[in-house]
């Protein structure tokens, strides 16, 4: 599982740390995960952040570890 830092227009960043995708939804980007067995954003997968695109500068996703709390969430890394 990715993760993905936002950057917003006045500097300011957010950590969306259990995202698989994103996709813009009328003036916003939505960041969802997907549903168990789904690799597409579907009716079964969770929103879990939006944002005004306007407001956004970048978009970085990372596929490292990243920290929640107490736990460590390792993303798998898909094979072809």
């Amino acid at each position: 599982m990715a993760h993905f830092t936002v950057t917003l227009a006045d500097q300011t960043s957010e950590t969306i740390a259990t995202a698989d995708a994103y996709q813009q939804e009328g003036p916003l980007t939505t960041f969802f995960r997907f549903a168990e067995g789904r690799e597409v954003i579907d009716s079964w997968s969770s929103r879990l952040a939006s944002f005004r695109t306007a407001d956004i500068a970048t978009i970085r996703r990372d596929e490292q570890a990243v920290e929640l709390d107490d736990e460590v969430v390792t993303p798998l890394r898909r094979t072809a």
